[in-house]
C-alpha cells in the first residue's frame, strides 16, 4: 500500500508540473495569437526593411512579391507576373499600432508617383498599402486623407490601397539586404535618390536615420581617421598609408564604403598626399567653400558618408587641370583583385586592357 500510495504521489506531481507548464506557455501563446500584419509596397523592398525592423514591437520584416497573377514568383520573373516588391511585418498592436506603421510607411516613399519610386520604375516599384482586414482598410483611408490635407507633397498622393492578395516571401539573399551588404546597399541607396527626396520634404529625420552615431565611428575608426573624417584634421604629409600607393584598384570611403576614386586617375603630386585628377564619379563628391585657414580653399567630402576627404585645387595635369588632394586616413583600397569580392565588380572593366 505504501508503494501504491508511493505512485499516486508521484503521478499526482506529475500532473501538476505539466499543469503549471502549460500556465507558464499560456502567455507566450496568447501572445502569439495577438500578433499582427502588415503589408505595405514602397519599391525596393531593401529599402522598406530597416525603418520597420528598428520599431519597438516589430517581430520581422520580410521582403517579397504581391499582386500579381502568377504562383511562386522569384526575383528573375516576379515583375513579367504582374507582381510588385512588397514586405510582410509582423508586429505586436499593443506595442505599435497599425496608424504608427502608416506614418513610418508614408515617410518612406513618393507617394505622388504613379511610375516606380525614385531610381526604379516600372510597375514592380510602385507603392501600395495593402489592408489584411477591415480595421486596416479604415485607419489607411484616414492617413491618406490626412496626409493629402496637410499638403505636404505638391503634387496628388496617387498610393492605392487595396485588399492583400497572397504575398510571396522573396529569396533568402533579399532578407535583411542592408545588414548583410552594407556597403552595395549604402551605394544604391545613396544614388536611388530616396534619402533626397525624403529629406527635402521631411527635413532632417531621414538623413539622420541614415547617419552613424559618434560612438559607433569611434568604435570602428581609428583616433587619426576619426580626426580627419569627422573633426576635419589633416595627416602628415609623405607620413600616410596611400600617398606613394602604385597599385591597381580603387578608393572607397573609410566610413561608408562609397567609391570615390581610381588609381588610374592617380598621380605623384609630389604633396606627400594621394592625389586624384578626378573621381569615380562626380556624384558621389561634395564640394564646399573653406576659409579656414585664412585663405579660400574648396573643402572635398563624400556625399553618403560625409567624410572629410581633403580639397581640392586647380594645378593639377591634364586632362582635368585639377588636384584632388586627399588624406589616407579617409580611405580605403581595394585591389583588383578584390573587386568582385568586395562588392565593386561593376569597376573591374576600368582596368581591362582594350
Amino acid at each position: 500500500m505504501k508503494m501504491i500510495g508511493q505512485v499516486v504521489e508521484n503521478v499526482s506531481l506529475l500532473l501538476l508540473a505539466f499543469a503549471l507548464l502549460g500556465l507558464l506557455a499560456a502567455p507566450g501563446a496568447v501572445a502569439a495569437e495577438k500578433t499582427k500584419k502588415a503589408i505595405f509596397a514602397g519599391g525596393c523592398f531593401w529599402c522598406m526593411e530597416k525603418p520597420f525592423e528598428q520599431l519597438d514591437g516589430v517581430f520581422s520584416v520580410t521582403s517579397g512579391y504581391i499582386g500579381g497573377r502568377t504562383e511562386n514568383p522569384t526575383y528573375e520573373n516576379y515583375g513579367a507576373g504582374g507582381h510588385i516588391e512588397a514586405i510582410e511585418i509582423v508586429y505586436d498592436p499593443a506595442r505599435v499600432g497599425y496608424a504608427k506603421l502608416l506614418d513610418v510607411f508614408w515617410r518612406q516613399i513618393d507617394p505622388t508617383d504613379s511610375g516606380g519610386q525614385f531610381v526604379d520604375r516600372g510597375h514592380a516599384y510602385t507603392s501600395g498599402i495593402f489592408y489584411l482586414d477591415e480595421e486596416q482598410r479604415q485607419l489607411a483611408g484616414k492617413s491618406k486623407n490626412e496626409l493629402a490635407g496637410r499638403k505636404v507633397f505638391a503634387k496628388p498622393i496617387v498610393t492605392p490601397i487595396v485588399p492583400a492578395t497572397r504575398f510571396y516571401p522573396a529569396e533568402e539573399y533579399h532578407q535583411d539586404y542592408y545588414k548583410k551588404n552594407p556597403i552595395r546597399y549604402r551605394i544604391y541607396r545613396g544614388g536611388s535618390g530616396r534619402d533626397q527626396f525624403l529629406e527635402k520634404i521631411w527635413g532632417d529625420q531621414s538623413r539622420a536615420a541614415k547617419k552613424w552615431s559618434e560612438a559607433e565611428l569611434r568604435h570602428r575608426l581609428t583616433p587619426l581617421q576619426y580626426k580627419v573624417t569627422q573633426e576635419e584634421d589633416t595627416e602628415p604629409a609623405f607620413r600616410n598609408e596611400y600617398w606613394d600607393n602604385k597599385r591597381a584598384g580603387i578608393y572607397v570611403d573609410i566610413v561608408s564604403g562609397e567609391p570615390l576614386f581610381s588609381s588610374l586617375d592617380k598621380y605623384d603630386s609630389g604633396t606627400g598626399w594621394p592625389s586624384f585628377t578626378r573621381p569615380l564619379s562626380p556624384a558621389r563628391i561634395v564640394e564646399r567653400e573653406d576659409r579656414r585657414l585664412f585663405a579660400k580653399r574648396t573643402e572635398v567630402r563624400s556625399r553618403e558618408g560625409e567624410s572629410h576627404l581633403g580639397h581640392v585645387f586647380a594645378d593639377g595635369p591634364p586632362p582635368t587641370g585639377l588636384r584632388y588632394c586627399l588624406n589616407s586616413a579617409a580611405l580605403r583600397f581595394i585591389p583588383v583583385v578584390d573587386l568582385a569580392k568586395e562588392g565593386y565588380g561593376e569597376f573591374l572593366p576600368l582596368f581591362q586592357k582594350k
